[in-house]
């Protein structure tokens, strides 16, 4: 499987090259927007992670370019890991309805293991969203959309943005499977959300969420 890595700090980029190319990846790193661009045309990888803020500019150009890499390659599995949420083309990126994509925090992340296994669950075209993420996504200045979730619709919620199965998400909040399912579905109810088909339902269920607050 093959990766394209962007991030512009030196060590930052050559640790996250080690850990991927320790597991199995065959890793190309670059360390700006521009790079980024050109790389995905020779690479042709199987998933990209990217920062947000890459040179020239340290602004959003890390973003940009991936929300331009999927509309030129549609369903190209994007993983940005950044300090930052800009709101306004990660929810672009996010709820372009394709799945394959994440959206990390890297002050957030304590898990390097768990870390991998995002990168393969964006590359496999699921999905691994920060709980953080979701909430700066969807925050308005109108009413909460989500106050009608209980506590616990809302843990489940965020573990569905992670990409986490029934099973899974039953074995995180130490609940049975049965329960599991049935809070998935009051937050399908509580959020007016259409049944879907087969397949990554929960990666539907955040993503149509999101395209619905656009």
């Amino acid at each position: 499987m093959r990766v394209v890595i962007a991030e512009d700090e030196p060590l930052l980029r050559a640790g996250l090259s080690l850990l991927l190319s320790g597991n199995g990846f065959e890793v190309a790193a670059v360390g700006d927007a521009e790079a980024l661009t050109a790389a995905l045309a020779d690479e042709r990888p199987d998933v990209v992670v990217t920062d947000v803020r890459l040179p020239p500019g340290f602004r959003d150009e890390g973003l940009r370019a991936a929300v331009a890499a999927r509309q030129k390659y549609p369903g190209l599995p994007i993983l940005v890991l950044s300090s930052y949420v800009e709101k306004e083309y990660a929810r672009e990126l996010l709820s372009d309805g394709q799945g394959g994509v994440g959206y990390l925090l890297k002050d957030r992340i304590g898990d390097v293991a768990g870390f991998v296994r995002s990168v393969r669950r964006v590359a496999e075209g699921g999905t691994a969203i920060d709980a953080e993420v979701v909430a700066q996504l969807v925050a308005r200045s109108r009413p909460d959309p989500l106050a009608a979730l209980t506590p616990r619709e809302r843990e489940v919620l965020a573990l569905m943005a992670e990409g986490l199965d029934n099973v899974e998400i039953a074995e995180r909040l130490v609940v049975t499977e049965r329960a599991v399912l049935k809070h998935v579905g009051n937050v399908f109810t509580k959020l007016d959300l259409a049944p879907t088909g087969a397949g990554h339902r929960r990666v539907r269920a955040v993503l149509a969420y999101l395209r619905q607050h656009d």
